[in-house]
C-alpha cells in the first residue's frame, strides 16, 4: 500500500446503485452437489433451483 492516497478529485456514490441486487456465492461441498445436481437433473431443473427449494423447505419446517 502507499503511504499516502490522493482522494481530491474522487466522487461519492459514483458506482453505488440503489436497485442493485447482491447474489452471494455459495460453495458446496463437491459430493453434495453432485448429488443435488444429480436430483435436479432427474427432475429436470436448475440445480440453484433445487438448492433454492430445499433450504426453504428447511427453513419453514423450523420457523414454521
Amino acid at each position: 500500500m502507499k503511504p499516502k492516497y490522493d482522494f481530491s478529485k474522487a466522487e461519492r456514490g459514483k458506482f453505488f446503485r440503489p436497485n442493485a441486487e447482491l447474489r452471494l456465492p455459495i460453495y458446496l461441498d463437491a459430493n453434495i452437489q453432485t448429488h443435488l445436481a444429480e436430483r435436479a437433473a432427474e427432475k429436470g431443473i436448475p440445480l440453484g433451483e433445487m438448492v433454492n427449494a430445499l433450504l426453504f423447505q428447511h427453513i419453514k419446517s423450523h420457523i414454521g
